[in-house]
Order: structure tokens, then sequence, then C-alpha cells
């Protein structure tokens, strides 16, 4: 009766138990099983390492809006922008001058920048610097994402101005070095370096070049850093690293530059800088061929209506989680299906394709009981049958 009433208890709480149980062939182990198991984890584990290092990196975007700060652009109560030179001529200081004029032409200014002899010629140091440059130049115009590489680690960068000379040369200070930062109104403007000193006068601005002979005249120049807003270390400019070599006293350089603003947000620095394109121009000037002009260098800018900001982004945690998570699923899915039709064509191959094979396993299981009492039971004896 104890049995019994057991019997009775353990059946009753299975009926109770509302999971379902797994099936016993799920269970069964095998060698193409484990092989399949071993490969889902293994791939998990590589594409969970590959989705970590994505969720660590960073990326940078873009989005454009008009310039909406109407004080850019008006005359009177306009911002400041900040323009940083750093130009090298081949003319002795007391000869050349620099000066930036405004589109209304009711500002020039010289204040702030700084005139120092130097050498023209470069050092094999500096001469490697200038191609490390050159270089990095040039993959910039051919893949821009580097620009990207460069937003995202400019603190760690140096900053792009020549290095020092790294002996004291005994050769004759034959160039001007005109280098420092300006603040001009944020309206289309012209830097001048020409010949003379400039002065103001009310009519407008002149050079003084009465003094300075023809046979000096060699605007052969190098611009080492020419930027325009907050100067952030580690940036590129389109013209840094840029030299020029004058075979004519009467040359004219000329640089179209459009400034467009730009407002930097990482995770390592915040900054309004400004990001320029540039076309430029070189003619020799010769009234009696109808080239007229004044010989110099002539840096002409205007800032540009849009506005870009560049901000560097980082993926959430919770979609890290949910394509950890997809990962994990699609990987499982994937293979439990690849393993059953894997089976079921190496089934077909081998010739295995038969009805008992593939009979539920129920049915299986109550034909072999079936099959096992008809084989134990006791024939009747005929003996017995008469007596009977």
């Amino acid at each position: 009766m104890r049995r019994l009433s057991r019997r009775k208890a353990l059946s009753l709480v299975k009926e109770l138990d509302a999971f379902p149980k797994v099936s016993e062939s799920y269970v069964e182990t095998s060698a193409s099983g484990g092989t399949v198991s071993l490969i889902a984890f293994s791939a998990m584990a590589v594409l969970a390492v590959l989705e970590f290092f994505v969720y660590r990196d960073t990326w940078m975007n873009y989005e454009y809006e008009v310039d909406k700060d109407f004080s850019r652009r008006a005359f009177f109560y306009c911002s400041k922008l900040r323009i940083n030179v750093d130009v090298t001529v081949a003319m002795k200081c007391q000869h050349v001058g620099a000066d930036i004029l405004d589109l209304a032409e009711t500002m020039i200014t010289s204040s702030g920048l700084q005139y120092q002899p130097v050498i023209f010629e470069l050092t094999p140091q500096q001469r490697l610097w200038q191609r490390t440059l050159h270089l990095i130049q040039s993959r910039l115009r051919e893949e821009h994402a580097l620009q990207e590489v460069l937003y995202k680690t400019l603190l760690k960068g140096a900053p792009t101005a020549l290095p020092p000379r790294e002996d004291e040369s005994v050769e004759p200070l034959d160039a001007c070095r005109i280098h420092g930062h300006v603040y001009v109104n944020k309206v289309a403007g012209n830097l001048h370096i020409t010949v003379g000193k400039p002065f103001h006068h009310p009519q407008g601005h002149a050079h003084i070049a009465a003094f300075v002979s023809h046979e000096s005249y060699n605007f052969s120049h190098r611009i080492d850093h020419l930027s325009f807003g907050e100067e952030v270390p580690g940036i590129i400019n389109p013209l840094d690293g840029t030299e020029k070599i004058a075979y004519n006293n009467n040359q004219m350089y000329q640089y179209f530059i459009t400034v467009v603003p730009t407002k930097l947000n990482t995770y390592k620095i915040s900054a309004d800088t400004h990001q320029f394109s540039v076309t430029e121009r070189e003619r020799v000037i010769n009234h009696a061929a109808g080239s007229h002009g004044v010989s110099g260098i002539f840096v002409k800018y205007d800032t540009s209506s849009l506005m870009v900001t560049v901000s560097e982004q980082h993926m959430p945690l919770w979609q890290f989680l949910v394509r950890l998570c997809g990962i994990v699923g699609g990987i499982f899915s994937t293979t439990g299906m690849l393993h059953g039709l894997i089976g079921f064509c190496f089934d077909i191959f081998c010739c295995r394709f038969q009805l008992g094979v593939y009979r539920p396993r129920e049915d299986v299981q109550l034909h072999n009981q079936m099959n096992h009492l008809t084989n134990h039971q006791t024939p009747l004896r005929p003996e017995n049958a008469l007596l009977e």
C-alpha cells in the first residue's frame, strides 16, 4: 500500500509540473554533436571578443548646419577670427612687410606678427621633417578617413611647427620668418606679404619699397603653418609644409581660401576651430605682356555660411548587450539547423534513409516492448491442452 501511494504521489507531482522536459534525444552524446558544440562556442568567443573591441572604438559624427550667428557677418559689431601665421620668405626682414586688409578696407593690421631673421635653407633634419609632412599631406588627400584619426589622437600628436636647427650655422641670415597670430573681423580679407613695410593713410594703405632694389626681390617662401581659429596641436592644415621657389624677381603667389567654422567635440578636447580648402595660383608680373599686379604673397580668405560640428561618439552599453545576445542566439540557431541539415544529407549519402530509423522514439520503444513480450511468451504444450 505504501509503494502504491508513493507511486501515485510521484505521478501526481509529474502531472503538476508545468515546465516541459527536454527530449532524451537532445541530451544524447555523439561525436558530431560535440564537434558542432565546440565550433559554436569557439565562434561565440571570437565574435564576442571582436564585438568588445568594436564597443571600445569610437567614430566621428559630422553634422552640417547653416551658421546662424549673425555677428559673424556684421561689419561693425562682429566677432573676431584668429589667424595663425608662420611663413618664411627668402628676403631680409627690413625689405619685407605683412599686413591684413578686410573686405570693407577699414582695418589694416600687422600687430601680433613678429619678424625673425633666419636661414632659408633647411638642415637635413628639417628637410626630413618636411618630407614626412608632405607624405602625410598626400595620404590625407587620398584617404580622408585619416583625418578622423588625427581628431581622436590630437593631444598625442606634436605641433606641426618646423623643428629648430640642430646646430648653430655660420651662414648669413638671408630670410625672414614672419610668425604669430592676429585677430581680424570674420569677413573676407587678404593677407599681404610683399616688399616694403606697410603703413595706413586715409586713402587706403601702401608699402614703402622705394629703398629696396629690384634685384633683391625674391618671394621664394615656405609656409610652415597657417590656420584659422583656435590652434589645435596635431591637426595638419592643407598649406602646412608648402614650399615655393621663385625663379623670377617679379613673381606673384596667390592662395584662395574658404574657411569653414568647425566645432570639435571629442573625449579629449572641445575647441572652436576652422577648417579650410585652398586653391593656388602663381604668375610672373610683366606689365609689357599685360600681366599686371604686385609681386608678393597674397592669401585671400573668405568665411563659409555653413558650420560643421564634429563630435566623437561611442556605442552605448545597451546596444552592445543587445548585439552580444544576438550573436549568441544566432550562433545557437544556425549551428542547430546546420547540424540537422548535415546529418540529414549524410544519412541520404550513406543510404540510411529507412522508416525504422526515423520512426518516432515512442513508437520504436513500444514496438520493441511488444517484440520482447512476444519472444519470451511460453507456448502451450499440446498434451496440456488435451488434458484441459
